[in-house]
């Protein structure tokens, strides 16, 4: 009775976050009630105190190292735009072209996700986006093209996202081979979408009018200033996921390490400023711009859906697939996965693809072995597939924070071209195999 409800109240709010714009709710207050609720409801279960406790402690590491990192890159990030750095990109960027545009952008964001990861890219273009497109609509639907091509230049890279990191961690994938196995189905899964948009958009976006910020009237930054925080940013964001292979420690570590190198660079570049004048560039001074609600709805959504995971709702969706379309079979494989991708879209794919790993274990030899098809399968089905819906995916909820993105607005645009891309990838694959 106890679990049903949690399913009910995880609907509900799901629901809630869906139509956030009709019922003028932030989605951040739905997704911290359905994240309390649940575990409040798991309490109750029959659960003892120590191994609820132990739950919530497990998830909440999980979920912290998430926060921290997304605070970090967050700040970074607009530490950049303060002293005016993104200018350095916008200014090479002329075309206002529709569809160029959309190339470059979608080609940028594709390999930069591959070499940071699809949460840092998809916030450095959103911050990017607000810069060269004016009209809301087109800034919409841009966005949306970066989340695709950022889940999908993150699926063939071991560093881009974070189930296919869990996957080289774990031993599933080596880096090598999740590349070279997985890379032309996410081509595919990226370019398929912009091909249609390619015959579909048509004229020229509006650029925003160049107002100077009051902070910048008073204190412009001068050209090293920019050119300095951008590349040292650009460089510290670079640098997480090669600290993070050297030793092993959680990205959100190399993520606090570059902000703070930051930090103490443009304290020591702004020193001889007075403090009204300093604190418009500091990071105390962006810390103000920071958009918390982003952090709220995160936390929320990933408590909820950790609650279901400790229940074992997850568990019993995994088994049922297994047992329903045959796990031993290459074609009950596909099949599974490409399931596991589409609820990725509902749900975290972090836990679907825990559970996966869990229930199957590395092989000797054969589809479940090390680098087997199984895994490679699963992590661009995981990584492209939450695209489909929004709150999918990592890079999805980060730009629907920035952006204020609606959840049906998203449905509607969006979320035919991100299946058509990711069943054309999956196809791809397959006919490979």
């Amino acid at each position: 009775m106890i679990i049903t409800l949690m399913i009910v109240v995880f609907v509900l709010g799901y629901m809630a976050i869906a139509l956030e714009h009709p019922i003028k709710v932030d989605k951040a207050a739905s997704a911290l009630i359905i994240g309390g609720l649940g575990w409040a409801l798991f309490a109750f279960s029959g659960i003892d105190h120590h191994s609820l406790t132990h739950e919530i402690q497990h998830h909440i590491v999980d979920i912290a190292e998430i926060l921290f990192f997304l605070l970090g890159a967050m700040t970074i990030v607009e530490l950049i735009d303060a002293h005016q750095g993104f200018a350095i990109i916008t200014d090479k960027i002329t075309t206002n072209n529709k569809v160029k545009l959309l190339w470059i952008l979608s080609v940028i964001t594709f390999f930069f996700s591959a070499a940071l990861d699809n949460l840092t890219t998809s916030i450095v273009m959103a911050a990017l986006l607000t810069k060269l497109i004016k009209d809301k609509d087109d800034l919409w639907m841009f966005a949306g093209m970066v989340i695709l091509s950022a889940n999908a230049g993150g699926a063939w890279s071991p560093i881009g996202d974070i189930t296919t990191i869990m996957l080289w961690i774990g031993g599933q994938v080596s880096a090598a081979n999740i590349i070279t196995s997985v890379i032309v189905p996410s081509v595919v899964c990226a370019v398929v979408p912009l091909l249609y948009l390619t015959f579909r958009l048509k004229g020229e976006i509006q650029r925003p009018e160049t107002i100077m910020l009051e902070e910048h009237e008073k204190n412009p930054t001068t050209p090293f200033e920019r050119a300095f925080v951008f590349y040292l940013g650009v460089c510290g964001l670079l640098f997480v996921p090669v600290f993070k292979t050297v030793t092993h420690l959680p990205p959100y570590v190399g993520i606090i390490f570059s902000l703070g190198v930051l930090w103490l660079a443009t304290e020591v570049i702004h020193r001889s400023k007075n403090q009204e004048q300093k604190s418009q560039l500091s990071v105390i001074g962006v810390l103000k711009k920071i958009d918390t609600a982003t952090i709220f709805f995160f936390l929320g959504i990933l408590l909820a859906v950790a609650s279901l995971q400790s229940a074992g709702q997850l568990d019993i969706v995994a088994k049922w697939l297994d047992s329903t379309f045959n796990g031993q079979e290459a074609e009950g494989i596909y099949v599974i996965n490409m399931i596991i991708g589409l609820l990725s879209a509902i749900v975290d794919n972090v836990p679907l693809v825990a559970g996966a790993m869990g229930m199957y274990p590395i092989a000797e030899v054969g589809m479940y072995a090390a680098d087997g098809m199984f895994w490679e399968f699963l992590a661009y089905c995981a990584g492209t597939g939450g695209s489909v819906l929004i709150i999918g995916s990592a890079a999805g909820v980060a730009v629907m924070g920035i952006l204020k993105i609606d959840f049906i607005w998203y449905m509607k645009n969006i979320s035919l071209l991100a299946l058509m891309g990711y069943l054309a990838g999956a196809a791809t694959y397959i006919l490979m195999q």
